[in-house]
């Protein structure tokens, strides 16, 4: 488990924790950790690794919800109150992951007022985090600035200091359009109209920002 998700914890609360968490697993990408509407059994915590999770519309269309890195615990709300999981969680590249039973879960909590505490914030910073993307999503103008506002979200969250304004596109045009609810085919022609008016460059899947002020000035305040 990611380390910086429990430090808060006492160590009694983290000595516990250790024994009931299963070992660490190596899912490949494309692998599913649960499906939308499946008992829930359990939480999963990310220790390394991206998964997006996903609604399926009556219609077949999909709509990715967010995009969860290491630190994230996955399908809290559902195995805290014993519901199907509300979206399906499925990795996007190598990822290391953990699994916590519900009973252990639930037990914890019940045992552990910090561990309640936690998990309770984790619920606090889901609920706000799903708000937050609808928000952005339902209050946006058109596709390119819904594309506009993911993009700076994901560079801003890059990591690679060594390289500023710089990010590695993980999802395929497919996956952004149904992040920012459009087709693929806004999606690529989006892109192209950004490179071509040199707001981004690309470089295969690496993608860097050349003019911010120019994709922030496409959003609407």
């Amino acid at each position: 488990m990611a380390q910086e998700l429990f430090c808060e914890l006492s160590s009694a609360t983290l000595l516990a924790l250790e024994a009931v968490k299963l070992p660490t697993v190596i899912y490949p990408a494309g692998a599913m950790l649960f499906v939308e509407e499946q008992p829930a059994r359990g939480v999963f915590v990310v220790s390394r690794g991206r998964v997006k999770l996903s609604l399926c519309a009556k219609d077949g269309k999909t709509l990715i919800l967010r995009v969860a890195e290491a630190g994230a615990m996955l399908g809290i709300g559902a195995t805290v109150c014993g519901r199907p999981y509300e979206a399906t969680a499925e990795t996007l590249e190598t990822s290391e992951i953990s699994f916590m039973r519900q009973s252990d879960l639930l037990r914890l909590m019940r045992v552990h007022d910090d561990f309640a505490l936690h998990i309770a914030k984790q619920l606090s910073e889901e609920y706000n985090s799903t708000c937050h993307e609808i928000r952005s999503l339902l209050l946006s103008h058109s596709a390119a600035e819904r594309l506009a506002r993911v993009l700076l979200v994901w560079f801003d969250k890059s990591d690679d200091a060594s390289v500023p304004g710089h990010f590695q596109l993980t999802l395929t045009h497919e996956e952004i359009a149904q992040m920012i609810g459009t087709s693929r085919e806004t999606v690529t022609r989006q892109l192209t109209v950004f490179r071509k008016k040199q707001f981004i460059r690309q470089k295969g899947r690496a993608l860097f920002v050349r003019n911010r002020v120019a994709l922030e000035s496409i959003l609407v305040r």
